[in-house]
């Protein structure tokens, strides 16, 4: 008999019913949810130790909801499900940090054999944050990377809310946990709300919840609220979070810590009242080309950190292949590293990697920056596909104009400053651009 909690979504009753059933009888604790807004209720509920998650679903497909779960560091052990499944979307849905990939109709041997080797590996897996493995310290030797130690290390020891910004994908997070771990609060609960989420449901709902259904703010009580992508939340929701943090209610004693894009609070939308109140201390996180001194030691934790957490083989970069991924400007930043590193894993070879391969896989990379016709943005969650377009848009627009950013301003309507800025927050680097053209 076992403990294990497991959530099975499927939009069909009788798989879902079915794969109770026999889980049931194997003594799992077993969850149903017939879609995605199901799963993620269930999930802000209570903590699964594996999710079996159908691809094909009617509202949001099972590769987006891994992308969502992924990108907002609730990921945890999935095993994807499919009646329909190819090579292409199995290899995508390990890419986003699924462990295995099982086709329906499933044979109940299979079925049992995979579960037991997901929850055999469990220990490990519980240190995955979106498809790579989690850790509460910041990696790097750089001068940004010693001060950023050095500023959280001091805040830590106060109870102020703290921003913390930065570009997409530069560990907005992983600065968040390591305030957390070196602070008197080490021991208490962390918990992630993405900020998408208060669009897709009700602003009260996400933060207080229901008596069966605690929200973010029960749940964090005594502990953090991490609120990742506070620029998404619309007016409405604005105003429920800064009444609920001014003393409307919800949570006792949490302390919030929040991340946005940089810049992001000199536009109109954004309520001066609740930034104050969100942003009692500002920390600024260092984009990865801004510290490619980093890049070696990254490029070694990570393949380290792989090895163990996923049982991947054991690869080592060579020194021509670190010396040009020191030099690439990383527009996705550590989190685009990390899926390199996955990657060039995955595919196996021998022990050392050598340049060809790492161009061959940073050409891959680069397929988010072709023509915006040959994107698949509905594929991808709101936040990702619109972050992927205008990239995209203005990389492009860029060149049209010759790597003029005086032009590219007339060209797009958009005031210089905040055009600068927004050119950092998605990683263009100008001077690629001006090359490429």
């Amino acid at each position: 008999m076992t403990d294990a909690r497991i959530l099975v979504v499927d939009d069909e009753a009788n798989i879902r019913e079915l794969l109770d059933e026999i889980l049931s009888e194997e003594g799992y604790d077993v969850t149903t949810a017939e879609d995605a807004a199901h799963a993620r209720e269930a999930r802000r509920t209570r903590s699964f130790d594996l999710t079996l998650l159908d691809i094909w679903m009617p509202d949001t497909d099972g590769i987006s909801l891994l992308k969502e779960w992924a990108d907002s560091g609730s990921l945890g052990p999935v095993v994807m499900m499919s009646g329909h499944g190819t090579v292409d979307t199995a290899v995508e849905a390990t890419r986003l940090g699924a462990l295995d990939f099982i086709e329906k109709p499933v044979s109940l041997s299979q079925l049992l054999r995979t579960v037991s080797k997901a929850l055999s590996n469990r220990s490990a897996t519980r240190g995955v944050l979106g498809g790579s493995p989690h850790t509460d310290n910041l990696v790097g030797k750089s001068e940004a990377m010693r001060s950023l130690r050095q500023q959280i290390q001091a805040i830590a020891k106060h109870d102020t809310n703290v921003l913390f910004t930065g570009e997409p994908g530069s560990g907005r997070t992983l600065a968040a946990r390591y305030l957390a771990s070196v602070s008197r609060r080490s021991a208490a609960p962390f918990e992630i709300v993405d900020g998408a989420e208060f669009e897709q449901q009700d602003p009260d709902a996400v933060l207080i919840g229901s008596e069966n259904a605690p929200g973010a703010l029960r749940r964090a009580a005594g502990g953090f609220l991490f609120i990742d992508g506070v620029e998404r939340l619309s007016a409405r929701s604005q105003s429920v979070l800064y009444e609920r943090l001014s003393g409307g209610g919800g949570g006792s004693d949490v302390r919030l810590l929040t991340s946005a894009a940089p810049g992001f609070e000199q536009g109109a939308s954004f309520r001066s009242e609740l930034m104050t109140l969100i942003a009692s201390v500002v920390v600024r996180v260092a984009p990865l080309r801004d510290r490619s001194e980093d890049v070696p030691e990254l490029l070694r934790y990570y393949v380290d950190a792989f090895v163990e957490a996923q049982n991947l083989p054991f690869r080592r970069f060579d020194i021509a292949s670190q010396n040009r991924l020191r030099n690439y400007p990383w527009p996705g930043n550590v989190r685009e590293l990390q899926q390199v590193v996955k990657q060039l894993l995955l595919a196996g070879g021998d022990e050392d990697i050598g340049l060809a391969e790492v161009e061959a896989e940073l050409a891959s990379e680069s397929e988010a920056s072709q023509p915006l016709i040959k994107q698949d943005l509905l594929a991808m969650p709101l936040r990702e596909a619109r972050e992927q377009f205008e990239r995209a848009y203005l990389q492009q627009q860029l060149q049209l104009c010759g790597g003029k950013v005086g032009q590219l301003a007339k060209r797009v309507g958009m005031e210089r400053t905040h055009l600068y800025r927004k050119l950092r927050a998605l990683g263009v680097d100008l001077r690629q651009v001006a090359s490429d053209d």
